[in-house]
């Protein structure tokens, strides 16, 4: 094994706040954690950019290695639940953000972190579904909790192009799912490739407190008044799974989705405790296995990650940006 490895940092210090490529030796994290992983692909969050580009305080704990997942294969482990060579996802737990996180050819985390990938699913696959597909995933989970099933009717998902979305169409679709996709960006078939049977421009205008009953399920990934749109969409008794805020903070609506419909509106947090994770995993590898990762995912180099950044935090692209950790450098 080489002793040095390359990882993206970020610092804050007298020289202000900035992010670049280092090469580190395996010593300096060798107390990190019981289970030494060797990075093949780590996805680009949101999150991720917020933090590379110094937009939030995401980090807490300088210098960090960026990046709040990674898969790859197992180096060596001092716990007998994983042996080398077996391929594993870390995800959440305070990866880049209080620990050094994914955007790293290795990595150091205690075995209770890491979660066995389904045999199904290859590295570069598992490495485009990442903490977005496994969000995905347990909204539809949730939202099949809650009642929902392909007969109930009609799904919708709105901000489709972005990772977690795309991918939940993608996981939707291959399940039965009738999917309606919501975009502002112009349609040029790539959502319909992924299983959308119609893609429109998301909806936010309108002041009666109900609108027409069009949606047996939905996934938002926007909230504030894109949110509050699909409340006052839902069929009776239609269940809503919201995870993100890319559209703000906050939420106006009024008590009539809830009251005359029966509207159920569950928060997502993929942060969850590893029963759920791995039973999730499960599924991913299973019945709601993207059909269309390739197709969602955009490999980089490490060094390309500031043009990503940028791009995330724009709103520009589809699908997810993936580094290939093993990729030789672009520059």
């Amino acid at each position: 094994m080489s002793e040095t490895f390359l990882a993206w940092r970020l610092f804050r210090d007298a020289e202000g706040f900035r992010g670049r490529l280092v090469e580190r030796a395996v010593a300096e994290i060798a107390g990190d954690g019981d289970v030494l992983i060797r990075g093949a692909y780590a996805g680009v969050n949101y999150k991720d950019a917020l933090a590379g580009l110094d937009r939030a305080p995401i980090v807490r704990n300088f210098p960090c290695t960026a990046g709040i997942e990674v898969t790859g294969t197992v180096e060596r482990s001092a716990d007998p639940r994983f042996a080398p060579g077996d391929p594993v996802i870390v995800h959440g737990f305070g990866i880049g953000a209080d620990r050094d996180g994914g955007f790293s050819q290795l990595i150091a985390v205690p075995a209770s972190m890491v979660v066995r990938l389904p045999t199904s699913l290859s590295l570069a696959d598992a490495g485009t579904v990442g903490v977005a597909g496994y969000t995905a995933a347990l909204a539809i989970d949730a939202l099949e909790h809650n009642g929902l099933a392909p007969e109930r009717g009609p799904v919708v998902v709105n901000g489709a192009t972005g990772g977690v979305a795309s991918l939940a169409i993608d996981m939707l679709a291959g399940a039965g799912y009738q999917v309606h996709a919501l975009t502002r960006q112009p349609d040029d078939g790539w959502l319909r490739g992924l299983g959308a049977v119609e893609v429109s421009a998301s909806g936010e205008a309108g002041d009666k407190p109900l609108e027409r009953a069009r949606w047996a399920g939905a996934i938002d990934s926007l909230g504030d008044a894109p949110l509050d749109a699909l409340l006052r969409s839902m069929q009776s008794d239609g269940v809503v799974a919201s995870f993100g805020n890319a559209a703000g903070n906050r939420l106006s609506t009024s008590m009539m989705p809830f009251i005359l419909r029966g509207v159920r509106l569950i928060g997502i947090n993929a942060n969850s405790p590893m029963p759920i994770r791995e039973r999730i995993w499960s599924r991913i590898g299973s019945d709601l296995e993207p059909r269309h990762a390739q197709r969602i995912g955009t490999q980089i180099a490490l060094d390309e990650l500031p043009r990503a950044f940028e791009s995330l935090i724009r709103g520009e692209g589809r699908g997810r940006f993936v580094v290939d950790l093993r990729r030789p450098l672009a520059h």
